[in-house]
């Protein structure tokens, strides 16, 4: 059985912060997203690993490659498969057909977070005489979302983004998946907005008369494309962490909680209280920083306080008065009170950001 990662896409949903980069590698508790899907992938018996990635954002593709590498640091064999454009997701797992052979295997959207892992659901699938299995999520508003219609334990009929959905079973953005899918997607016609939809493949499985399953994700799933689910997901990895302090913590420097404080930090006059984690190197002076929190590598934060925010490498952030919550900061940021009068907010923000004001 063989893996497929699809790391393509701009992330146009987390912008100005995937202007520079990979949405892929965004980190959720100092572990880029696209590792977690690895992971998964090693864990359930699956090191054979084909990335999907985007040769028409070079930035991006040689950022992905550069961290995931031959994949060995994980356990795992990755080859690199380029994609040309944004032609959607039935045609980044067709141009997969020469790696997959006549294997099974699995998708795995590169930006979906899932905590329980797939260990499970792959042995079933390796074993069992399924054509597909689909892994669902009931929501409570499925309209911007692939929807499953589910019957006698099979998948009947798929909807994509539907105005008036059949079920709140929601497609996870991971899919198991046999030989059967390259016929299903072979002649696709572009969707509306000009992709090949991935909903559309799976349809013509069920009409080919193929066995679909759906199998329920009991635990947590979220698409990370927005900051508010990296949030969430950074929230939900940081809860079960366990404590460890390699670092350095002064005499009048305090931690409470489930907090991980990496290599080469420092803690001068600060407080932090977990589930949070400070990266490598990063040093915080007379800062308070609270629960739900990721600090990454080589960020200097001195007389300030953040909470349920993730602040990515080598940001500075001084004398900020008023408390940082719900953020998602990149790299090499720089975030300062100003140290003349008459004091005022100073802006240089790129398009699609989001600044709110309290």
């Amino acid at each position: 059985m063989k893996g497929i990662i699809l790391a393509g896409g701009k992330g146009t949903r987390l912008r100005p912060l995937t202007f520079t980069g990979a949405k892929q590698l965004v980190p959720v508790a100092n572990k880029p997203v696209l590792f977690y899907a690895i992971e998964d992938l090693v864990e359930a018996g699956i090191p054979d690993i084909g990335i999907v990635v985007p040769s028409d954002f070079p930035m991006g593709r040689e950022q992905i490659m550069g961290a995931v590498g031959d994949g060995s640091r994980f356990g795992a064999r990755v080859t690199y498969i380029d994609q040309d454009a944004p032609r959607g997701l039935a045609h980044a797992v067709g141009i997969c057909r020469d790696f997959v052979g006549d294997d099974k295997f699995v998708v795995f959207l590169g930006d979906n977070f899932i905590r329980e892992g797939i260990a499970n659901t792959a042995r079933a699938f390796r074993e069992g005489s399924m054509n597909a299995t689909l892994l669902l999520h009931r929501v409570p508003d499925p309209r911007g979302l692939g929807v499953a219609v589910v019957e006698d334990g099979r998948v009947i009929e798929l909807q994509e983004k539907p105005a008036s959905p059949k079920s709140d079973l929601a497609i996870v953005g991971i899919y198991f998946l046999d030989r059967n899918f390259f016929e299903a997607a072979r002649g696709l016609v572009p969707s509306a907005r000009g992709e090949l939809e991935i909903t559309d493949a799976l349809s013509r499985l069920i009409e080919m008369g193929c066995d679909v399953r759906p199998e329920m994700v009991v635990g947590y799933w979220i698409d990370t494309g927005k900051h508010i689910d990296m949030l969430d997901a950074n929230r939900l990895i940081l809860d079960t962490l366990d404590a460890r302090i390699d670092g350095e913590v002064d005499a009048e420097s305090t931690v409470s909680g489930r907090v991980v404080i990496e290599a080469g930090a420092r803690l001068v006059r600060s407080n932090v209280r977990g589930p949070a984690i400070i990266g490598a190197g990063a040093v915080l002076t007379d800062t308070f920083i609270g629960p739900f929190t990721a600090i990454g590598d080589g960020c200097t934060i001195t007389s300030s306080e953040i909470a349920h925010s993730i602040v990515l490498d080598h940001s500075r952030i001084e004398h900020i008065d008023e408390r940082i919550e719900d953020s998602l900061i990149g790299r090499n940021v720089d975030l300062r009170r100003a140290a003349t009068r008459p004091r005022g907010h100073k802006f240089l923000l790129g398009d699609n950001s989001s600044l709110e004001l309290q």
